[in-house]
């Protein structure tokens, strides 16, 4: 179970969309939040492999197929 508190601008808005479409609130967040999670972990952990220190490799390193890991 998970509750969020939304601005009242985001709530509104929400609210309308739910009653328009006959679908719930509770769809709607769900949705948003699947269609975006994958997104938000790469970028955080894109951004976490950026703060670790180490060798890094070019992408022509990479497609030529040399040894990364020596």
């Amino acid at each position: 179970m998970l509750a969020i508190k939304l601005p009242e601008d985001i709530e509104s808005r929400l609210a309308e969309l739910a009653a328009k479409t006959g679908r719930t609130k509770t769809y709607y967040v769900r949705e948003a939040i699947l269609e975006h999670l994958d997104e938000m972990e790469e970028k955080y952990l894109a951004v976490e492999r950026l703060d670790k220190t180490g060798k890094r490799w070019t992408l022509d390193e990479v497609e030529k197929g040399i040894d990364l890991e020596g």
